[in-house]
């Protein structure tokens, strides 16, 4: 079975739309970040959907990145490798929230405490490794990356110039929750989110086309001087 490049084209556009819809589910509701919280199946559901989120990203970036790097120069790349390092540790902060603190709610509510402190106020009171490190880096290469990428999409013009923008301006504005009350982080979420779905979109539209139009790779031989009969 042949796939084409337009076809996976559209398998990331789908996936980034629906990572976009995910990331905005989620916050819906959500419920508040203490241990106790941690104990309930609406946590393990809430951060498996954002474990499988964080994979979707990365499936979309990519064919974002892979349809518009001849326009986008080495900005896009740039930006690229950043942000889909901070999904990448978006995506096994999830996985550690959503399997393995439930049980250390229980067994050691102290440390889950200041795990979930580091990831959502940027500090801890006990000793939880490299955590806060990790968690502050994945913050800054979410904004850094959404920033490049998103500037870098918006002047290469080949996907949605206003997702590429929201993008940009959602993933930096997410930088003023180091000062902000914690209910702003879910709003805040929204606009990357609904970047997602359009850039999602647009390449699924794009890919689409090209695959309902793919270009001829039939080639006319060239033509050969006639050889006289002896």
């Amino acid at each position: 079975m042949n796939v084409s490049t337009a076809r996976l084209g559209q398998g990331a556009g789908i996936a980034a739309a629906a990572a976009g819809a995910i990331y905005i589910a989620v916050q819906v509701k959500h419920p508040a970040m203490t241990v106790e919280s941690a104990t309930t199946a609406d946590w393990v559901v809430r951060n498996t959907a954002k474990t499988v989120m964080s994979a979707l990203v990365l499936v979309g970036l990519t064919g974002m990145y892979l349809r518009q790097q001849a326009k986008a120069g080495i900005v896009a790349l740039v930006g690229y490798l950043a942000l889909s390092a901070g999904f990448l540790m978006m995506f096994a902060a999830t996985f550690m929230a959503a399997f393995a603190l439930p049980t250390t709610a229980r067994t050691d509510p102290a440390w889950t405490g200041d795990v979930i402190a580091a990831a959502f106020k940027g500090s801890a009171g006990g000793d939880i490794g490299a955590l806060t490190t990790v968690f502050a880096v994945t913050g800054a290469f979410y904004v850094l990356g959404g920033l490049l990428f998103g500037v870098a999409t918006f002047r290469a013009g080949v996907l949605n110039r206003w997702a590429a923008a929201l993008l940009a301006v959602g993933n930096v504005a997410t930088a003023a929750l180091a000062f902000l009350p914690q209910s702003f982080n879910r709003p805040l979420a929204v606009p990357t989110g609904l970047a997602l779905i359009g850039l999602g979109l647009s390449l699924w539209r794009d890919q689409r086309g090209a695959a309902a139009h793919p270009a001829s790779t039939t080639r006319t031989a060239p033509a050969r001087p006639a050889v006289p009969v002896r």
